[in-house]
């Protein structure tokens, strides 16, 4: 089994900067990929950007260059750098990781609001 917390998440005015953790715990040594999801009010949960255990990244076209994944293996954290806030990116983000053998875990979310 694997835990994660996010952390980080709060009200923000647009075109201000926020920086999500995830930290794990548990089985830490099976995660694989790991990835940051949002979900907007009555909208699908949608990726935002995920990593490679090699720090391979993806971004969702609508956050590039503005949004930075990164990840320290040491800590078993995640983070999610947000700069260029936009109203848009308003959403509860949720962390995600992917173990071997293949196991799904998702974070209890953490709120962003970006207000104009």
């Amino acid at each position: 089994q694997v835990q994660l917390v996010e952390s980080g998440g709060g009200l923000v005015q647009a075109g201000g900067s926020l920086r999500l953790s995830c930290a794990a715990s548990g089985n830490t040594g099976s995660i694989n990929n790991m990835g940051w999801y949002r979900q907007a009010p009555g909208k699908q949960r949608e990726l935002v950007a995920d990593i490679t255990s090699r720090s391979n990244t993806n971004y969702a076209d609508s956050v590039k260059g503005r949004f930075t994944i990164s990840r320290d293996n040491a800590k078993n954290t995640m983070y999610l750098q947000m700069n260029s806030l936009k109203p848009e990116d308003t959403a509860v983000y949720y962390c995600n990781a992917m173990s071997v053998p293949f196991r799904i875990f998702w974070g209890q979310g953490t709120q962003v609001t970006v207000s104009s």
